[in-house]
């Protein structure tokens, strides 16, 4: 995905999280939050720590992207997606249905379906 659809900066990732709304289940957090200054979606990711090594965390990070590349969401909306402890234990699938419902849920899909775009 382009540079365009980060969020990198740390004040507006913590002005994300005052603003938020919420949605979660046991292996992930995403919070949003309809940015009209925007003309498309950014989105942020956090792996903790405690998750494993530098390896571990990437490789969760790049699968979390893909999920979202494939997704189609809504434009002027910001995602912080927060993975937990638990979802190390999920495989590529388990992750895409997971982060696929919890978007579905906070009603930030486009006509609420999951499309592979090619």
């Amino acid at each position: 995905m382009k540079k365009e659809y980060r969020i990198k900066k740390n004040d507006e990732i913590q002005s994300l999280m005052q603003k938020r709304k919420t949605v979660g289940n046991t292996f992930f957090v995403i919070y949003h939050f309809k940015n009209h200054d925007q003309e498309h979606f950014r989105y942020a990711l956090s792996v903790p720590k405690k998750f494993g090594n530098a390896v571990q965390r990437n490789q969760m990070k790049r699968r979390i992207r893909e999920v979202i590349k494939d997704c189609s969401i809504i434009d002027k909306v910001d995602i912080f997606i927060i993975a937990k402890l638990k979802s190390q234990e999920l495989s590529f699938n388990d992750i895409k249905d997971n982060i696929q419902n919890l978007l579905k849920k906070a009603k930030i899909l486009k006509d609420g379906k999951y499309e592979k775009q090619e």
